[in-house]
């Protein structure tokens, strides 16, 4: 976990994820930003996989640059849908890295 990060706590983008997603706790990254809503910096950080899987989208951020990720990532989103998105499937694959 060497990676530069910040959280932000009661995020209204990740509260917009948490309703598309229909669910009620949300962790969503923008840029080097760790996004949560309806769930505590410290809950966060409690579950390892969880912050993993957001360390995971950091390191695509870095690696793609800010405008190209999220168009790769949105584009895959429309294509594949969420869960089979290619972003989100290596980031499910580093919760047990």
């Amino acid at each position: 976990m060497n990676e530069q990060f910040t959280i932000k706590e009661n995020s209204w983008l990740a509260k917009i994820a948490a309703k598309k997603l229909n669910t009620s706790a949300v962790a969503m990254v923008l840029g080097s930003t760790i996004h949560l809503y309806n769930i505590s910096k410290a809950a966060f950080l409690q579950n390892e996989k969880w912050v993993k899987h957001e360390l995971c989208h950091i390191r695509q951020y870095k690696q793609q640059g800010m405008v190209i990720f999220i168009i790769k990532y949105l584009w895959e989103s429309m294509r594949k849908g969420y869960y089979n998105n290619r972003f989100e499937v290596e980031a499910r694959a580093a919760e047990n890295e």
